[in-house]
């Protein structure tokens, strides 16, 4: 039985700030780390000797090549590399290919072998400050499997935006879109407030908002922009909220739920930024209050989709 045969709904996580991980190791060694990913953004564990790789000449160090999927030619990506770690030509023989959906982009990572599927809490997700200490930093945040070992988060957006930069966002081409956007005076004057723990993710953000001449707040998970709209004075001041889905100590889903229920903050625009982009999430997001979802690599587009929220809610 495959090991991601077994995973529990969306709907039914959102709703208890849940996310089921798929865990897997780079290496066969002894201490070899145990790394994880939402199951969310994976689609299936292919073994690497089944599938022919074909190299792209002048390609990023990376980018091991390509392979031919259900008729989808899907480039690799050489994780354990990334990482820090070198496989001998036996390790890649016995390898694993994990095939991966990012903004609708497929991609493959190696790795070496699928270990099981976990249902954590977001609460147990810790993202301790040493990780964003430095730009270069890999690990977004961490958990405990059962018996104590260590399991690590990393920033695919990160590797996602270091060797396929077209699965990114184009920050660049924000201005465009507001040369006749008449901006909301609440949106101009205002501060928009973004819960987003992806390094990577919030240089583009930021970039985006400076050249929009927008003035914005990041918080590096959801908890932190809950807590910091809670202690305003008049929360109704805020021309939208932006929030990533999956972040430590609570996810995009909970923000929605946490703000719609609050009289003094239900009327707020909430924007939803995500790299998980399957119909599930979005119907997820519009049924628990968002009023707009946007996928990472049309991050361009967010303050026009801003500005159609306030109007629609005005």
């Amino acid at each position: 039985m495959s090991v991601l045969s077994k995973v529990d709904a969306t709907t039914n996580l959102a709703k208890n700030n849940e996310l089921q991980l798929l865990v897997f190791k780079i290496s066969n060694k002894e201490d070899s780390a145990f790394y994880a990913i939402n199951v969310f953004k994976t689609r299936e564990v292919v073994e690497s000797k089944n599938h022919f790789l074909t190299q792209i000449p002048s390609a990023h160090p990376l980018l091991e090549g390509t392979i031919i999927l259900r008729g989808l030619q899907i480039p690799i990506l050489n994780l354990p590399s990334w990482l820090g770690t070198t496989l001998t030509k036996a390790e890649i023989a016995e390898s694993n290919i994990l095939i991966c959906d990012f903004n609708g982009i497929i991609i493959g990572l190696r790795i070496m072998s699928a270990y099981r599927v976990i249902k954590k809490n977001w609460n147990e997700m810790h993202a301790p400050d040493s990780y964003r200490i430095k730009d270069e930093g890999v690990v977004m945040n961490d958990t405990r499997l059962e018996d104590g070992s260590l399991c690590l988060i990393l920033d695919y957006e990160k590797l996602l935006a270091d060797v396929v930069p077209q699965a990114m966002v184009d920050v660049y081409e924000s201005p465009d879109n507001l040369k006749d956007l008449a901006l909301p005076e609440k949106l101009a004057n205002g501060e928009v407030l973004i819960a987003e723990d992806s390094r990577t993710a919030q240089r583009h953000l930021i970039q985006i908002f400076k050249h929009s001449n927008i003035r914005m707040k990041l918080f590096d998970n959801g908890k932190k922009l809950v807590d910091y709209i809670l202690e305003m004075p008049d929360p109704s001041l805020i021309p939208a909220v932006i929030t990533d889905i999956e972040m430590p100590e609570m996810s995009g889903f909970t923000v929605i739920q946490t703000l719609r229920k609050n009289p003094t903050t239900q009327n707020i625009p909430i924007i939803v930024n995500s790299s998980m982009t399957g119909n599930n999430n979005k119907r997820e997001a519009e049924v628990l209050g968002a009023n707009g979802f946007i996928d990472k690599t049309k991050s361009h587009n967010i303050i026009p989709l801003i500005v159609e929220a306030m109007k629609d809610l005005a």
